[in-house]
């Protein structure tokens, strides 16, 4: 039997120990900006706006591409004495892939941009379920708009939220 020895073994491996961090890191960042952007824009896309439904296929599209679609086109987009991203911004020499501190940054908000308009579907479906006498009684209350997001929005978009964040735990509640 040997114990903890595999756990001492990982942790003094440095490769390991990095590896660990940038999916950390990687999980967080992604998912806290699919989280925060997707409510953002579900609020913004079923509020009453000019060509909400041509907004609502924009922000979808980027889900239907296949993810080699994406890493290519994002290569190409991303390469640093050729791509468009670079050449936007003055000619500059920026390695988006190549620089290991900017790769990770890079590669997350990729995946925000493909996964947003997924989380922004999910969002919508929980706003609209809302109950309308929810926000008549915050209205006859007197709520402001922040009140109403922060009291009635957010607590009850919470299963939205949570198959955001968590795919398998938010689609498949346990049974209360």
């Amino acid at each position: 039997w040997i114990g903890l020895d595999n756990y001492k073994t990982f942790f003094e491996e440095q490769a390991l120990i990095l590896g660990l961090r940038n999916t950390l890191f990687y999980a967080v960042v992604t998912s806290g900006l699919k989280v925060v952007i997707g409510m953002a824009l579900a609020l913004l896309l079923t509020s009453k706006i000019i060509a909400r439904g041509y907004l609502r296929s924009v922000i979808f599209f980027p889900v239907l591409v296949s993810a080699v679609g994406v890493g290519l086109t994002f290569t190409v987009l991303m390469n640093p004495e050729r791509g468009l991203i670079n050449q936007m911004l003055g000619g500059a020499d920026i390695g988006w892939l190549t620089n290991p501190n900017l790769a990770i940054f890079s590669i997350a908000l990729v995946d925000v941009w493909k996964g947003v308009g997924l989380a922004t579907v999910i969002f919508i479906a929980g706003l609209v379920s809302i109950p309308t006498e929810y926000y008549e009684a915050a209205e006859v209350d007197g709520a402001g708009r922040w009140q109403v997001f922060r009291s009635i929005m957010l607590p009850l978009a919470r299963p939205a939220t949570a198959t955001v964040t968590c795919p398998t735990t938010g689609m498949n509640p346990r049974p209360k």
